[in-house]
């Protein structure tokens, strides 16, 4: 009995039908629910493509690549003779099937407003990959990267848009032809600008952001950078009474500003209490020690928001973040595959898609929703990419034919049958 047990097993190498991707198979069903292949036929129905390929096929086996956990094109060898994989592959363009694949499900879940959070986040790269520069990675300054820009809708995690750029452009000084394409396909998903709210950091604190947020009539906050040209320390040394927002925030507010370029902006003024002085002493002597240490920020916004609220607001931009290290550590938008530049914003928008139709996926399949909060983050309860693997995805089977039928034969496991159970019985009513 004891040889039996701990003895080497034999390893052998046959035609049976077993996969280790249980999950794609609802995925592929939500897929044909959402006639996703329409959307790709559509997006691509006027690029020229050559090759033997068909474009649906090549899309879709990215994809799965993707969502069972593929970080580099070299891995889909290793998936090739999977047969679900197969199954679900079916053996300037992905932006427009990105935005046709949100604007599908934002109508059904009747938001009240959207948070668009843009900023940008570092990509590093090899010496030898075209347009990688050197310039705003703050932790490896001297090695080579792409600086893309993202837009994030706050309430339910998408990625609106993303455009690739060299790691040495500016997130403001180029930010205005992002944000007309982005307006561009708010307006195709008939938002009132109205409802739309813009969130952004003190790189997009220019005159030519700030008038075309204004023009658009939209609500925006926008961290303000301590300048020297705009003085706030003199508000903050004059200040005799601030605000309590938490138990370690107090505020402040300035009506009006003055700006270089002839305007006057109101001002929000935060103060947070440290337990030490500042690092490097960044916040230009700010600090007080007869009245203990402070860190400094400041915001201007248009929305009618108290001290508190506009606070919360803008704390909620940590959301984006998050949902960038879950693209890099979950979906490879880190990963650089090829030396081409184009090739490589191409592997971009494919993540930022499998990442949106994941989202959808669980909405449509019965994702918790939360109560709205003033961080106007998340409204439904989402599961990484990382446990959506673990619970759903990376389930093993047998495609057996019993009754010669085709079936998906999974090892019983109560936790896995209910999880299964449920989207299977929430797809009919997905779209």
């Amino acid at each position: 009995m004891h040889a039996r047990v701990n003895g080497n097993l034999a390893i052998e190498f046959g035609g049976a039908k077993l996969t280790s991707y249980a999950g794609l198979e609802l995925f592929d069903r939500y897929l044909r629910r959402i006639k996703f292949s329409d959307l790709v036929r559509a997006a691509f129905g006027q690029a020229r493509l050559g090759g033997g390929f068909g474009v649906i096929a090549m899309v879709r086996v990215l994809i799965g690549l993707l969502v069972v956990g593929g970080r580099r094109l070299e891995h889909l060898k290793y998936l090739a003779t999977d047969p679900l994989l197969q199954r679900f592959a079916r053996v300037a363009h992905l932006a427009a099937l990105n935005a046709a694949v949100i604007g599908q499900i934002l109508p059904r879940l009747a938001l009240r407003s959207l948070t668009v959070d843009v900023d940008g986040t570092v990509v590093s790269t090899g010496l030898q990959v075209e347009r990688a520069c050197r310039g705003y990675n703050p932790h490896r300054r001297k090695v080579p990267s792409y600086y893309p820009i993202t837009a994030h809708l706050a309430e339910t995690t998408h990625l609106l848009r993303a455009r690739n750029r060299s790691g040495n452009v500016h997130d403001g000084k180029a930010s205005l032809g992002f944000l007309r394409e982005l307006w561009c396909q708010l307006v195709g998903l008939s938002v009132p600008s109205r409802q739309v709210r813009f969130r952004m950091d003190g790189a997009f604190f220019r005159a030519d952001v700030l008038r075309w947020l204004t023009w658009r009539e939209v609500g925006y906050a926008v961290k303000v950078p301590f300048y020297r040209w705009l003085d706030l320390q003199q508000f903050i040394c004059t200040a005799h009474r601030w605000t309590r927002v938490t138990a370690e925030v107090s505020g402040l507010r300035v009506p009006a500003v003055a700006t270089p370029w002839g305007t006057t902006l109101p001002v929000a003024i935060y103060r947070r209490r440290i337990g030490h002085r500042p690092a490097k002493n960044f916040q230009l002597d700010l600090f007080a020690p007869n009245d203990g240490h402070y860190e400094y920020s400041a915001v201007t916004s248009n929305l009618d928001y108290t001290l508190a609220n506009l606070w919360h607001f803008m704390a909620g931009r940590g959301a984006h973040e998050k949902t960038l290290a879950q693209l890099k550590s979950g979906l490879a938008f880190h990963t650089v595959p090829t030396l081409a530049y184009a090739a490589n914003s191409a592997w971009q928008q494919l993540v930022a898609l499998t990442h949106n139709l994941l989202t959808n996926f669980q909405i449509d399949t019965g994702a918790e929703r939360r109560r709205r909060s003033r961080k106007h983050t998340a409204l439904p309860r989402l599961a990484t990419v990382h446990t959506l693997r673990f619970t759903l995805f990376h389930r093993a089977a047998a495609l057996v034919r019993p009754t010669g039928k085709t079936v998906l034969r999974l090892a019983r496991n109560p936790a896995t049958e209910r999880l299964f159970t449920r989207i299977d019985q929430a797809l009919p009513c997905a779209a």
